[in-house]
């Protein structure tokens, strides 16, 4: 049972070029397909961590696939959709440096605070799921105009901008938490 999970993530990560060569190779204006597989990924990822959490199996290398495959995942949908012209360039950067500071917060504390990665909370949570019902709807109603898509993709990555502003905070309380720590060691010592 210890390795499930690890098992889930890896076929996770393998679903990110299976959608990418389905959504450009699937003719149609609506991309069901496309949006099964990043369902199937976003079903996938509930069930690697509720296994993990259940069983206690949880291990250092799916601490690095989880997050890994669904950050792959939500950033080949967006680049996809973008090359598609359903949403901005912009949506890409702005979630590209929101995940490029997330992921340098996880290795500081992991690196220099030596403390593993911080749990999703609720609001976090919520953000991937509006993130994804906004990023299907795209996909299986081309019909949306791009003022609705802009609309649609803007909330969407406003609530994830939320969701990092509450993950920084957990950042900062640990590091003042760690620093205020070692600071009583040495006066001690």
């Amino acid at each position: 049972m210890r390795i499930v999970p690890n098992i889930i993530s890896i076929f996770r990560i393998c679903l990110v070029p299976v959608f990418i060569v389905v959504y450009f190779a699937d003719g149609q204006d609506t991309k069901l397909w496309p949006a099964v597989i990043y369902a199937l990924a976003s079903i996938s990822d509930f069930f690697d961590g509720f296994i993990a959490r259940r069983y206690k199996v949880s291990s250092k290398l799916g601490l690095i696939l989880d997050p890994l495959g669904d950050k792959l995942m939500t950033f080949s949908v967006l680049v996809c959709i973008t090359v598609d012209g359903i949403i901005p360039l912009w949506a890409v950067v702005v979630v590209g440096v929101k995940e490029t500071l997330m992921a340098v917060g996880g290795l500081v504390l992991h690196k220099v605070a030596n403390i593993g990665i911080l749990p999703a909370n609720m609001l976090g949570k919520t953000a991937t799921v509006v993130f994804f019902i906004v990023c299907v709807t795209m996909m299986l109603f081309r019909c949306i105009s791009d003022a609705a898509a802009i609309a649609m993709i803007s909330f969407a990555i406003a609530l994830t901008l939320v969701a990092l502003a509450g993950y920084l905070k957990q950042f900062i309380a640990v590091m003042k938490t760690r620093d205020q720590g070692s600071g009583d060691d040495e006066t001690r010592g």
